[in-house]
């Protein structure tokens, strides 16, 4: 046809997915993409694609010859999270994309129900009773009497409010900005923190990481929330001075903790949370990325951006999540 120029149709790289992680899930997503999007090429070798032709990368970190991709739209992230990725480190016209996956959603409701139970019912003090061989029966709180509250309103955070309505626990949540949840009583800002600390028994961190969450689990908030709380820590290791709940839990203002992210991670040998009596932790099990579900999300995402839709998980650079 009259206008259109063959050869440089012929020499245009094809849209290629980069897989930037383990061969294992690497395979996974290979199968799925390739059944949910047979028209893109997949690639887990980053020496032997063509750069121009990567429009799509998946990765847990950024590459340090990203700029290299000059074709490139999209970096997806193969968490839940992004922090990791300094995002002043990738140019400001690529979207960032974290994952939103039914795996990372079921596993981070267990885990947050789990704890929270764990609480509830007082088995950081059974559990220390049991090494001294020691039977006495706490009395028990009912559910309706057991406050809890979640910093942070995201996806996992609703997804566990979901899990938790059922056992009649009276729920609330903060957020940087207003937020409406079915069931729970949402605050927001600075005065809308201090009230729902005041009136939560069960503190949960689902925060994102960023310059204004870094440090936020301290001195000032544990002061505020009452007698006898306790926390559960599935945001990130950097949310938490673990000296301040070290202090308030030896002074008795805090009851116990069920620590699944530390800083560092993992937490060396000799560290004084592994020590503390009332802490229960774990390494970073809470929710990790189910690659057939996430598989099938990132396609999903891709078929959106195809069809000018934002994907889902899309991050806001100003907010950093």
């Amino acid at each position: 046809m009259p206008g259109r120029n063959l050869k440089s149709e012929k020499l245009k790289p094809a849209m290629t997915f980069l897989f930037n992680s383990d061969a294992a899930r690497g395979q996974v997503f290979r199968d799925i993409l390739a059944r949910e999007l047979p028209d893109l090429p997949f690639s887990m070798d980053a020496a032997s694609v063509d750069p121009d032709a990567v429009r799509y990368i998946i990765t847990w970190t950024v590459p340090p010859d990203l700029s290299r991709y000059r074709n490139l739209e999209v970096v997806f992230s193969i968490g839940a999270g992004v922090d990791q990725f300094q995002a002043a480190k990738i140019p400001d016209h690529l979207k960032i994309v974290r994952m939103i996956e039914d795996g990372i959603i079921r596993m981070m409701q267990e885990y947050v129900t789990l704890a929270v139970l764990a609480l509830h019912r007082n088995w950081p003090t059974y559990i220390l009773q049991k090494q001294s061989e020691f039977w006495n029966s706490l009395p028990p709180v009912q559910a309706a009497d057991r406050r809890i509250g979640i910093l942070g309103l995201g996806s996992l955070a609703q997804a566990s409010f979901d899990r938790l309505k059922p056992f009649g626990f009276p729920l609330s949540g903060w957020s940087r900005s207003p937020r409406e949840i079915e069931g729970v009583r949402c605050f927001h800002g600075e005065s809308g923190l201090r009230t729902m600390l005041s009136e939560t028994d069960i503190l949960i961190c689902l925060l994102p990481l960023t310059d204004d969450t870094r440090g936020f689990l301290n001195a000032d908030i544990f002061r505020q929330l009452p007698q006898g709380a306790s926390l559960v820590q599935v945001g990130r290791g950097q949310h938490l001075d673990y000296e301040a709940l070290l202090s308030a839990l030896d002074s008795g203002h805090l009851s116990g903790a069920v620590i699944d992210v530390t800083d560092p991670q993992p937490l060396p040998a000799g560290h004084p949370l592994w020590k503390h009596e009332r802490i229960i932790i774990t390494p970073y099990t809470a929710s990790v990325t189910q690659p057939q579900t996430a598989a099938v999300a990132v396609a999903n995402n891709i078929k959106r951006l195809r069809a000018g839709i934002d994907p889902i998980g899309l991050v806001d650079r100003q907010r950093g999540y």
